[in-house]
């Protein structure tokens, strides 16, 4: 028997062997599979993390451009607002030069010929001395109005209709086309 049991025995090692290589053959292929899916995922997650990385990238430089532009249109919104004011700031000055009646003249001679019938000549109580001569030659009344500046406004004698002509106006009607002009002298 013991021939029969050393048979019997080796048929069962072997089977056991079989069975035991079998096993490590499925354990490897698991554990292959495993590490496959293990690097796949790693990979898929290493993509998406890329992704987003870009996508806050170009967010943060999107923000940043936004920014910049922002700064720099406000920063030329504020160099043409204070070329506006040292313009207005030298009509100003302008009032104090003896060559301001003539102007004062010249804006009241236009503003005359755009009415009809005109009865009145409007100017501010400072100017009333300087126009007071003009007044009397074109026939019309003299009166005053402190909230009228650097100009003259022409009444006519229903009182209805007034032209107005003054630096402050006409800087603010042609301060568009200004303002375009100074920004290309400056930003090209």
């Amino acid at each position: 028997m013991s021939k029969l049991g050393d048979i019997l025995q080796e048929e069962i090692l072997g089977e056991v062997h079989g069975i035991l290589a079998e096993a490590e053959s499925r354990a490897a292929k698991l554990v292959g599979d495993a590490e496959e899916e293990r690097w796949a995922r790693l990979k898929s997650h290493q993509k998406k993390i890329e992704a987003e990385a870009r996508a806050t990238t170009l967010r943060a430089r999107s923000a940043g451009e936004l920014t910049l532009s922002t700064a720099r249109m406000q920063a030329k919104g504020e160099v043409i607002e204070s070329v506006r004011k040292k313009a207005l700031a030298a009509l100003e000055e302008l009032s104090k030069k003896p060559e301001y009646r003539d102007i004062l003249g010249a804006l009241a001679e236009e503003a005359l010929k755009a009415v009809e019938e005109a009865e009145a000549a409007v100017v501010h109580p400072d100017d009333e001395e300087m126009m007071r001569e003009w007044a009397v030659q074109k026939g019309l009344e003299l009166r005053t109005d402190p909230g009228l500046h650097l100009g003259v406004s022409i009444v006519d004698q229903s009182g209805k209709r007034s032209v107005e002509n003054s630096l402050g106006e006409r800087l603010a009607r042609g301060w568009s086309a200004l303002a375009s002009d100074v920004a290309k002298q400056l930003w090209g």
